[in-house]
Parts: C-alpha cells; structure tokens; sequence
C-alpha cells in the first residue's frame, strides 16, 4: 500500500443534447493531487502545483500536440456521447 500513485484521466463533459457546451479535459495527477490539466475552451495546459506550471509550459510550447487535444472534442468526445447517449436514451 505505500508508494506513489500517478495516473491521468480524460473526461467529457456537457449538459445540453446537442453537445454545443461539450470540454474535453485531461488531467494529470499524482497522490491524488491534480497538478495539470487540458482544459479544450482554454486551449492549453494549466498547472496548479509548482511543478505542474512547468510541465504545463512545456506542454503548451507543442503545438501539434495541443491541436490533437483539441481535436479530441469532435473525434472522440461527440461520437461517443451520441452512441451513449442514444443507448440510454432507447431504453428509456
């Protein structure tokens, strides 16, 4: 049970059925503490931790990587929301 524990978890996140409000988040954490996170409307890494502000910095300085994050709104985000969404919604 002792050690560290790191992982990053990719979210979706909206409120309307049209997915017009939908973000795309990444986040990075460490021991439980978010230390960075994508944030798709922002367009950018943000860090909230001394050394999360520097991973987001250079984070951000790759633009190719950044454009694949945002991307990830329409090419993974809105496709699996309407098959989850419409197989929810079926059996209603």
């Amino acid at each position: 049970a002792d050690g560290y524990y790191e992982y990053t978890m990719s979210e979706c996140v909206y409120s309307t059925s049209d997915y017009s409000d939908m973000v795309f988040l990444q986040s990075y954490s460490f021991n439980k503490v978010v230390y960075e996170q994508y944030n798709s409307t922002v367009g950018k890494f943000v860090g909230f931790t001394e050394l999360g502000v520097k991973y987001a910095e250079n984070f951000n300085k790759n633009q190719a990587f950044l454009q694949q994050l945002k991307a990830a709104v329409d090419t993974a985000c809105r496709p699996n929301a309407q098959v989850l969404d419409s197989s929810v919604r079926d059996k209603a």
